[in-house]
């Protein structure tokens, strides 16, 4: 027995390294393609697409598959449900550009297909706000009302 087994310590050989066990880097590595594809999307829909139909869109996040073939880019369009089902329509159009964008990015053997899902979590969390803040005013016996930012207003004191 070496000193070092006699410590507790596990053989060189049994270190489990992430390039040792392939799960661990492929994970790794799905998700350094996500991330370069949000950020290649965001940048191209913000500064590239000409459509007028796309505006105030934000990309929220992208998810690839494990293969690498299909990637899920989810956005978040502010406005009414024409002027959003307007924008997914003008992204679902813009989907070959952008993913000439992700090829020149990626540099891979095959590039994803992309697709465009809305996502709805930034209206919920202001929604949820909303909401929370009218059960705050009325759970006060004596409501002040809420300035822009959410807070009271101080009343202004003589003295």
């Amino acid at each position: 027995m070496r000193y070092s087994e006699s410590l507790g310590y596990p053989r060189s050989s049994e270190y489990l390294t992430p390039w040792a066990c392939g799960i661990n880097m492929k994970q790794h590595r799905i998700a350094r393609v996500s991330e370069a594809i949000r950020e290649v999307a965001a940048e191209t829909i913000l500064f590239e697409l000409q459509d007028p139909r796309i505006k105030n869109v934000t990309v929220t996040k992208a998810e690839v598959s494990g293969d690498l073939q299909k990637a899920k880019i989810y956005v978040s369009v502010m406005g009414t449900k024409k002027e959003q089902d307007l924008c997914m329509h003008g992204l679902k159009h813009s989907a070959g550009y952008l993913q000439s964008k992700i090829a020149a990015r990626l540099q891979t053997r095959y590039t994803p297909t992309v697709t465009f899902l809305r996502d709805d979590g930034v209206k919920k969390s202001i929604e949820m706000t909303r909401l929370i803040n009218e059960a705050l005013a009325q759970s006060r016996p004596e409501a002040q009302p809420l300035s822009a930012d959410g807070t009271a207003d101080e009343a202004p004191t003589e003295g």
